[in-house]
């Protein structure tokens, strides 16, 4: 076990793509702060919102990836293609899942005050994709921390 950690915490592909991701997330905390005047937790570590922290994990990583191994690597060549797939996934059916939860929720609204008001369905969580402005800040992010990363941390 102490080989498995030992190796982890020397992995930088890895811990760039975790900064990546603490770094959305704590922005994103704090944006949600400024913009609604409260603290939720859920902003620390839930999806959806202001940056992308999906984008910021997976480009943090592609560049720490690159500057380890290469282009011609087969770990770049995963990592590229793990950054295409999971961008396309945050904006695209993630987002769209997003919306649909929206519309479904005030259905449930007006369903609920309409029929029988003791009935109580969960609410589906509206944060759950990004736009595409999201996307593109948390791949600048991903990209600055990945950035810095492989300039200081070698």
């Amino acid at each position: 076990m102490r080989t498995f950690f030992g190796g982890l915490i020397q992995n930088r592909p890895f811990l760039a793509a975790g900064t990546g991701w603490a770094v959305a997330q704590i922005i994103k905390a704090i944006l949600y702060v400024i913009m609604n005047k409260e603290f939720k937790l859920e902003r620390l570590f839930g999806a959806g919102g202001m940056p992308s922290s999906h984008s910021a994990t997976v480009c943090a990583f592609v560049v720490v990836t690159y500057t380890e191994y290469g282009s011609a690597s087969f770990q770049f060549a995963v990592a590229m293609l793990l950054a295409i797939i999971v961008i396309y996934d945050a904006r695209g059916v993630r987002y769209e899942t997003s919306k649909q939860a929206i519309v479904l929720n005030k259905l449930i609204d007006d369903i609920m005050t309409e029929s029988d008001p003791d009935l109580v369905l969960p609410k589906l969580k509206e944060l759950v994709g990004h736009s595409p402005l999201q996307v593109f800040v948390g791949s600048l992010l991903g990209l600055l921390v990945g950035a810095l990363y492989a300039i200081f941390a070698y």
